[in-house]
């Protein structure tokens, strides 16, 4: 993240709950899915990267209050609001995360790789420090305006041309500029796909607002919960049964049949 969007952070502490946390709004829904999501791998703590004021933390911790979470947040006026609120944040960015490798089941960022400029090292750490799992709830590029618009879009990146387009759209800059969100970048919860499949067994996409009505998923959703998990083994995962516990798949009886002696189809010669 940028200084430029840093300060733009600094100024707005104090409002901003109010200016970017509504419920219901496509990040809680996010969310209600993560917090699913975690039950399903078993997940025994989490890391929330871009904290901002702790609404991550705050939600899973009311959800699943045995789940470990941790979340890191740059800005200092930030952390002092989430401090305000109850959830105290490390000091640390995205690009360079203060932990081991492996060190939380599952890392998230909700809403923040739209404000950085290259998301690829951000995946990267979040990869590095995850064991199970990565989350990311941000926008989709080509599902934001019209469907003409989306593949219009869609067609100048599948060209090779979105960098291009890019600077032109922004004369120049590279970004957009807006009081009510600072500064953003063109970005897309489809581009970090690939990365993660490298790194993934799964990886899918979650809507989390609703989609048009077109046949391809990158137009029809402008907002999602990107979702990578290496999937967990052994005994308790997928109907796969523990070696000393009766298999439910089996009717009653079916062990003991199994295991006394089979009588031979041949004969006595």
């Amino acid at each position: 993240m940028s200084q430029r969007q840093q300060d733009y952070y600094a100024e707005m502490a104090t409002a901003y709950e109010s200016m970017h946390l509504q419920p219901g709004d496509e990040h809680f829904i996010a969310l209600e899915y993560a917090a699913a999501l975690l039950h399903v791998v078993d997940a025994k703590s989490v890391l929330d990267v871009g904290s901002g004021t702790g609404r991550v933390s705050r939600f899973l911790r009311q959800r699943l209050p045995n789940l470990q979470v941790e979340g890191v947040e740059p800005v200092g006026a930030l952390r002092e609001q989430a401090q305000v609120l109850g959830t105290v944040l490390h000091d640390a960015s995205g690009e360079d995360l203060p932990f081991d490798d492996g060190s939380f089941d599952v890392v998230m960022a909700f809403g923040i790789l739209h404000h950085v400029p290259d998301p690829g090292p951000v995946i990267a750490e979040m990869m590095r420090v995850a064991r199970l799992g990565v989350m990311v709830s941000d926008a989709n590029r080509f599902g934001q305006g019209s469907v003409g618009a989306g593949l219009l879009k869609l067609a100048i990146h599948g060209a090779g041309l979105w960098p291009v387009f890019e600077r032109l759209r922004t004369r120049g800059r590279g970004y957009m500029e807006s009081a009510g969100d600072g500064i953003t970048y063109s970005y897309s919860i489809f581009d970090s796909i690939p990365q993660l499949q490298a790194w993934a067994d799964r990886v899918f996409i979650v809507p989390t607002m609703p989609q048009k009505r077109v046949f391809l998923t990158q137009v029809a959703t402008p907002h999602g919960l990107l979702v990578a998990f290496r999937e967990p083994s052994g005994p308790g995962w997928a109907g796969l049964q523990h070696p000393d516990l009766p298999d439910p798949h089996r009717a009653p009886g079916q062990e003991a049949y199994d295991d006394a002696p089979q009588e031979s189809d041949h004969g006595d010669h």
